[in-house]
């Protein structure tokens, strides 16, 4: 069976890792299973994209598709385009794609109208938000996948509705986790952990980037603002995302206990994560970090695609006005943040289930080719 694998942006690589590790333990057990990994180019800005493959023991790309920069439309065009050429001449029985970037999307469409079946990791999830780029992904990509790799109940009944027939539906857990859990001994100080004097449990992370809360400056500042006015006088670590730097270098906030930095490694900013006080965020994915690690979590937006990190995890929906802020900062230093438990099956093998049911599958098509 030869599977070719996307990997597009930051949160793809943390999701790949495992599913790559999974696929060379069954080459080790005699299976006949292969992979090609392909790197659309999507991220490539070094501790976005680069450092992640170095970190995570991810081997180099088959290839780099060099398709990042520009419009999403341009980008989105770009990466067809390239991958197009790349599936015709190494053509595989199944293209693996992750997430809900533009990657995603892209080399889905590419896959399907090349007759190539394609199987979704993190398939199913919804935040019923379609101003938000990701959600358009996960939908579109949805609506042609052959196989649905889900993370939780939830995600199934969105299937459910959507007609998807439950052979197609394998609820397997949570990739991105099964990262997290291998490499959590290999979590690393960064420098901004010694230079400003943090201590665990003693300082917030803070990481923004979604249009609605970045893309105007007033909004940016009314947000950071509000958050640093109640946090305590705790030092805030922001690694910033290029996105939101634009809009910060022209802002005139200053704070002494404000920590700007540059986006870090996941070893790095993982360790933050795990001894702070709390996260604010607008990340989906951190989300469910924080869940696992038990760390209290803000999410500053109206919706989320995965539910089960506030009915089952540490995290809590806030919404964009900042006058939500202060509130949860009061619950949280007066110690009343909920703990929080494990979502079922987010329990480090998920990859492993994954290319399990890739070989059963791939078993029931040959031995349905041979019989006709």
């Amino acid at each position: 069976m030869k599977i070719t694998l996307i990997a597009g942006a930051r949160p793809n690589f943390m999701k790949i890792a495992p599913i790559i590790a999974a696929i060379r333990d069954r080459q080790q057990q005699g299976e006949d299973i292969s992979y090609r990994l392909v790197h659309t180019g999507q991220h490539y800005d070094k501790n976005m994209s680069q450092s992640f493959f170095e970190q995570l023991n991810i081997p180099e790309p088959h290839v780099n598709l060099e398709a990042g920069g520009g419009s999403q439309a341009e980008q989105t065009a770009n990466i067809m385009v390239r991958f197009e050429k790349e599936l015709t001449e190494h053509r595989p029985e199944l293209v693996l794609v992750v997430g809900d970037v533009t990657s995603t999307l892209a080399c889905s469409i590419v896959a399907k109208k090349l007759m190539v079946k394609v199987a979704h990791v993190e398939a199913g999830i919804r935040s019923g938000d379609i101003t938000m780029p990701e959600e358009i992904n996960r939908m579109v990509t949805d609506s042609i996948t052959d196989y649905f790799f889900t993370t939780s109940d939830i995600a199934n009944a969105n299937l459910r509705k959507e007609g998807k027939l439950e052979e197609q539906i394998i609820f397997v857990g949570n990739t991105m986790i099964d990262t997290l859990l291998k490499q959590r001994s290999r979590f690393t100080a960064p420098a901004i952990f010694e230079t400003a004097g943090l201590k665990p449990q003693g300082y917030l992370v803070m990481t923004l980037h979604r249009p609605a809360n970045v893309d105007v400056q007033e909004n940016l500042s009314l947000l950071i603002s509000e958050i640093m006015n109640n946090s305590n006088g705790l030092p805030v670590v922001f690694p910033v995302h290029p996105r939101t730097a634009k809009n910060l270098e022209s802002s005139r906030l200053s704070y002494p206990n404000l920590h700007l930095v540059e986006p870090l490694g996941y070893l790095e900013f993982n360790y933050l994560v795990e001894n702070a006080k709390a996260v604010i965020t607008d990340s989906g994915g951190i989300t469910e970090e924080t869940t696992v690690m038990g760390v209290p979590c803000m999410t500053l937006r109206d919706t989320t695609e995965r539910p089960e990190t506030c009915t089952l995890g540490t995290n809590e929906l806030l919404g964009t006005d900042p006058r939500a802020i202060k509130p949860a900062m009061e619950r949280l230093f007066r110690g009343e943040w909920k703990k929080g438990s494990i979502p079922p099956l987010w329990d480090g093998h998920a990859a492993e289930r994954i290319v399990e049911s890739l070989v059963e599958i791939f078993a029931v098509t040959e031995k349905y080719s041979r019989a006709i």
